[in-house]
């Protein structure tokens, strides 16, 4: 089969790429982790290439055999995961080195913000751009100049211990605070704006009518973390945690409010977030290098544990909850 290669850049807010994708045989899958199937971009990608399309939630691929991955991610640890593996990764949401893994997310391996118009059939292309850079040194380079360390007195093994502890906690408060910056950071700005645009607006008053009686009484709790744990909907859900975030300002405003009792805030909780997780279990299982058929049979087998672990922790929140605000 003859394959042919696409060039697929980033979309508006992207960041990262241009990435070539060449397919060739045994490399040629091009493995969608999206909740909904096989997404568009994906689809697009195998039929200009001529590679084949999986669904990562229902199979497992072998990394080399993955010519690229295509997800959703809103900037949590799926980002990074694939190219931590030197996985091409092109992902439908435009975030850029985002999450816990942002230090793997490189431009040579992953691209965002891709919509169907970004992904360009290219001619075969050569790795001249690569081969100059490895050509950058001289005869000069290849010089060895032999350095012969003295072991110091004790003064000196002082110093350089007591430096490189003073290194490592450096380094490590340097990731701490980027970590806070490019993570928590924006999340809490989003949170500030998403509870300004609930009182200002009215929305939340609109949106309010319809969940309020839900998340004030235990049955209706219950009822929201059911279809929360629909397995067909916890995938689509679970991306970025939007929908429960934007769910939790809600009913915190509510509570805030007094239309909704103090005591059901933990369980409502619980209520909102049975899904969160399910985007990730394929990837989850591919980290833990996990057999295909461990994969086909545990994503479905964890998706629908959700509609029976769901209510029972809504149930457990609400019974810990009683005489608690008193």
């Amino acid at each position: 089969m003859e394959y042919k290669s696409v060039k697929i850049e980033k979309g508006p807010g992207g960041w990262g790429g241009p990435l070539i994708i060449s397919p060739k045989p045994g490399k040629d899958k091009i493995v969608s982790v999206t909740g909904g199937g096989i997404s568009d971009v994906a689809q697009r990608i195998a039929d200009l290439t001529g590679g084949v399309t999986v669904d990562g939630f229902k199979t497992s691929v072998p990394d080399e055999e993955i010519a690229v991955v295509v997800i959703d991610c809103g900037g949590t640890a799926r980002c990074g995961v694939y190219p931590k593996k030197n996985i091409m990764t092109v992902n439908l949401v435009p975030v850029g080195q985002s999450g816990p893994l942002a230090k793997y997310i490189r431009e040579d391996v992953y691209v965002s913000g891709v919509g169907l118009k970004n992904i360009v059939l290219t001619e075969e292309l050569e790795e001249e751009t690569r081969e100059h850079n490895n050509q950058g040194g001289t005869d000069t380079v290849a010089i060895e100049k032999k350095v012969y360390a003295k072991k110091g007195n004790i003064i000196e093994r002082i110093g350089k211990g007591t430096g490189k502890v003073v290194g490592i906690f450096y380094s490590a408060g340097k990731e701490s605070i980027d970590s806070v910056i490019k993570n928590i950071l924006p999340f809490m700005a989003f949170v500030s704006m998403l509870v300004g645009i609930i009182l200002k607006s009215g929305i939340g008053d609109i949106i309010a009518k319809f969940v309020a009686p839900f998340s004030g009484s235990l049955g209706g709790l219950l009822v929201i973390s059911l279809i929360a744990a629909i397995p067909i909907l916890s995938p689509l859900l679970g991306p970025g945690a939007v929908i429960a975030q934007i769910v939790g300002v809600l009913v915190g405003v509510e509570i805030g409010k007094g239309n909704i009792p103090p005591q059901y805030a933990l369980p409502a909780l619980f209520a909102i977030d049975p899904q969160v997780g399910c985007d990730f279990i394929p990837v989850g299982l591919s980290l833990g290098d996990a057999e295909p058929e461990t994969v086909e049979i545990g994503v479905p087998a964890i998706l629908f544990s959700r509609l029976i672990t769901g209510p029972i922790s809504v149930i457990i929140a609400y019974l810990f909850s009683i005489g608690l605000y008193k």
